[in-house]
């Protein structure tokens, strides 16, 4: 079966060349400690037999600074897309944004507003401040990622939605649904924003590991899920190497929770949505 991953992280060994800079002012844990450079990333690859990658910037290593996905993309054109963060507040996002994709290095831009080392939620990614960033992104058609939790700040995805309903927008972990309290009702709640048609799901240990602890309840999520947004529209991403398993078990826990779905939802899940969303991973 043809694999992209659509969300993992590298890290470089040279110090020198790429300094940490992580957003919040503190480096993750996983970065401090089980790092992987992209020669690493292609050799896990490779023993996964995943082809190709989204590498998404380490923002809690290099904050803005995208250069090391970059040159790691130009290094392997054939095995790496890449996906930038950026800071939609500047005056200059929306310049910014036009000089970063394709020439830029850039396939996708990446807005990290709650994490390990930024437990707040914030709302900041839909204020006023942002619009030019998002009117941009939409004229460009660039994907943007949001790594953000549901809950208080879903209003604000849904407005954004709705005010640009001509972006691509990827929600990374498909924004921490609790799966563990109540499969049904996460499920629910997810598929409410499937109206929304530039709206797309990450899917990533953060959720398969739930989805696996819930045992046959997984159902009570998946179903209701697939259904609202299409297996078009979701992405598995291994979230290597923050997740602290190998790549092989990742890629097998995704292939176990979603063993159920036909062939062909699982063939989108695992390739053909990343394939669209970034054109330069090719057909």
């Amino acid at each position: 079966m043809d694999v992209v991953d659509a969300h993992c992280h590298i890290i470089s060994e040279d110090l020198t060349a790429y300094p940490r800079a992580p957003l919040g002012g503190k480096q993750s844990e996983w970065a401090a400690t089980r790092p992987v450079t992209a020669e690493g990333m292609v050799s896990r690859m490779d023993a996964t037999g995943i082809d190709q990658a989204v590498l998404v910037q380490a923002t809690t290593n290099y904050g803005y600074d995208n250069s090391y996905v970059i040159d790691s993309c130009r290094r392997w054109p054939e095995r790496f897309v890449a996906v930038g963060t950026v800071d939609p507040l500047r005056p200059d996002a929306a310049t910014s944004l036009k000089i970063a994709v394709g020439d830029g290095g850039l396939s996708g831009v990446r807005l990290f507003t709650s994490g390990s080392t930024v437990p707040t939620q914030g709302e900041w990614f839909a204020a006023p401040e942002t619009h030019p960033f998002w009117e941009q992104a939409g004229e460009l058609g660039v994907p943007v990622c949001l790594q953000m939790r549901l809950g208080d700040a879903t209003t604000q995805l849904v407005e954004l939605l709705e005010r640009f309903p001509g972006v691509t927008v990827l929600l990374d972990h498909i924004g921490y649904p609790d799966i563990a309290s109540s499969p049904a009702r996460a499920g629910a709640d997810v598929a409410e924003l499937g109206v929304h048609p530039g709206l797309h799901l990450k899917l990533t240990h953060r959720n398969l590991e739930r989805l696996r602890d819930v045992g046959e309840r997984a159902d009570d999520f998946l179903t209701p899920v697939v259904e609202a947004f299409g297996a078009r529209r979701i992405a598995w991403g291994s979230n290597c190497p923050a997740a602290e398993q190998p790549l092989p078990e990742l890629l097998a826990l995704a292939e176990d929770v979603l063993a159920k779905l036909p062939q062909e939802d699982r063939q989108e899940i695992f390739a053909g949505t990343s394939r669209r969303l970034y054109a330069a991973l090719g057909a």
